[in-house]
């Protein structure tokens, strides 16, 4: 084993690459080997010409109030985290399931209730929920979709157990870092990537491509999609452009649209084109001040009445926030029983609901144990790790929840899967979680691999990048290297 390993340990910990000190899991062997011919020196080289060739890409994200400067570039680091065939089925099966149930979920919530009056699900949960739009009830959507880009955060506890950690159904990020990640990948460890069966994720382009244009008008036969960004001073800014060009597609701005008798035109230097589908990454909110904030000068007045009547399609589309907010999350197996009639392939994380008053009780008696999380926060904010905290902290936290209980969730503090991380000059293990997309058109898909999110902080269960996380490239191998089909280049 290489000398970059000699001191590593996975202590009590599920660790990704080792069952015990020294022993390999067998789906890393082949990549041990080639990390194994590494200097420290050599290793470190590589990763420093990643992340340069990610400054002059300008693979970025964006910190809000950070005094240290907002603009940094992503944290990448360069072993990836490997997903053997037979283990990517279940997790593939259970966000197909996932995404269904939740779709179907929508559906009805916005139209016939049915299963609010069946009492499967607490209607005051649902209807109270901050993200939900009873104005949309009765407006029927494209295919009946509401969620057709989905990131779905899998964590994994001490045994090596997959559980969903929430679901992000309005605007999911992320999916530009995977695969600039992989392309990082192909330049440091060309060789090896060509040897191993792992399987290719940049089709997710053209795959992103299609399920929009599934969106469209039937009658429309090439339809124009364009990705509607808040501008260049959002978070998302870098993936909003790079996911444009992987598309094809125009990026635009609420500027740059148009309504004319409620249909949604896109201003050009030709003159003006009509727009068919929107990608938006615009919340709720924003998107039209006719219906929604009447200060918002990120979205286009009017959009709002020309979805209503089926002149343009939305993606993600309206009132699917309801599905993320954190409380109505622990009633998705609920829905998958009730829908599907089948039990959950991958579970939730147990969750405790602030709104219910026993679990209330419980929660404010073991903040000192539990992980409390507001329900319509994210990126790590409006959450207590209550272990970590202080007395302090968790005081304040409690007196939150009593003034508003319904906020809130906890849950109990998951001993997460590590993974080496490389570290001056050998390797570390650190908490690591996993974003696999799903894309929901005429038929569901699950890239193969997704965003493995990193805690770069010694000890941090926290991923998030604006909480100093990082992410590595997650390799999803095929069975038979027989089957494997050649990746493709990265582009110049």
């Amino acid at each position: 084993m290489s000398s970059l390993f000699n001191d590593y340990q996975p202590e009590s910990f599920f660790d990704e690459v080792f069952s015990k000190p020294g022993k390999t899991r067998t789906h890393y062997g082949a990549m041990l080997d080639s990390v194994g011919s590494l200097t420290p020196s050599e290793y470190s080289a590589r990763q420093k010409a990643v992340d340069a060739a990610f400054l002059r890409q300008g693979v970025t994200f964006t910190v809000y109030g950070d005094d240290q400067g907002t603009e940094r570039i992503f944290p990448f680091d360069l072993m990836p985290r490997i997903i053997p065939q037979r283990e990517w089925e279940t997790v593939e099966a259970g966000l197909i399931q996932r995404i269904t149930a939740l779709n179907l979920f929508l559906n009805d919530v916005y139209h016939g209730q049915k299963i609010i009056n069946d009492k499967a699900v607490p209607a005051d949960l649902v209807l109270s929920a901050s993200h939900y739009r009873p104005e949309f009830r009765g407006i029927k959507v494209p295919h009946g979709i509401y969620i057709h880009i989905c990131g779905t955060d899998l964590v994994r506890d001490d045994k090596g157990d997959y559980y969903v950690l929430e679901d992000n159904g309005r605007c999911p990020s992320g999916a530009s870092y995977m695969l600039e990640n992989r392309n990082a990948m192909k330049r440091a460890f060309p060789g090896l990537l060509q040897s191993l069966p792992v399987r290719p994720v940049d089709a997710y382009g053209s795959m992103l491509r299609e399920t929009l244009a599934h969106l469209a008008p039937s009658s429309v036969l090439d339809p124009v999609i364009v990705v509607l960004t808040p501008g260049i001073y959002n978070s998302a800014y870098f993936e909003h452009c790079y996911l444009a060009k992987q598309m094809g597609v125009p990026i635009v701005e609420g500027r740059d649209l148009i309504i004319r008798n409620d249909r949604v035109f896109m201003r050009t230097t030709k003159g003006l084109e009509q727009v068919h589908v929107i990608y938006r990454r615009i919340d709720d909110d924003f998107l039209d001040p006719l219906v929604f904030r009447k200060d918002s000068l990120l979205g286009v007045p009017g959009i709002i009445n020309a979805y209503r009547k089926g002149n343009v399609a939305l993606a993600n589309s309206i009132g699917t926030g309801v599905a993320d907010d954190k409380a109505v999350y622990a009633l998705v197996p609920k829905m998958i029983k009730y829908y599907l009639d089948q039990d959950p392939i991958l579970p939730n994380v147990p969750t405790h609901l602030g709104v219910d008053e026993k679990e209330c009780s419980y929660i404010l008696d073991n903040l000192d144990k539990l992980v409390v999380k507001a329900v319509n926060e994210s990126g790590g904010y409006g959450m207590l790790m209550g272990p970590h905290a202080s007395k302090k902290e968790r005081s304040e936290f409690a007196e939150r929840i009593k003034k508003n209980p319904r906020n809130y969730i906890a849950q109990p503090v998951l001993q997460l899967s590590r993974h080496p991380v490389f570290v001056d000059d050998h390797f570390e293990g650190r908490h690591i979680d996993l974003r696999p997309y799903v894309l929901c058109g005429d038929r569901v898909r699950v890239v193969p691999g997704g965003l493995t999110r990193v805690a770069l902080k010694k000890g941090s269960l926290v991923v998030n990048s604006s909480q100093g996380g990082g992410s590595k490239d997650t390799w999803v191998l095929w069975d038979d290297p027989l089957d494997a089909p050649a990746e493709t280049s990265p582009a110049a």
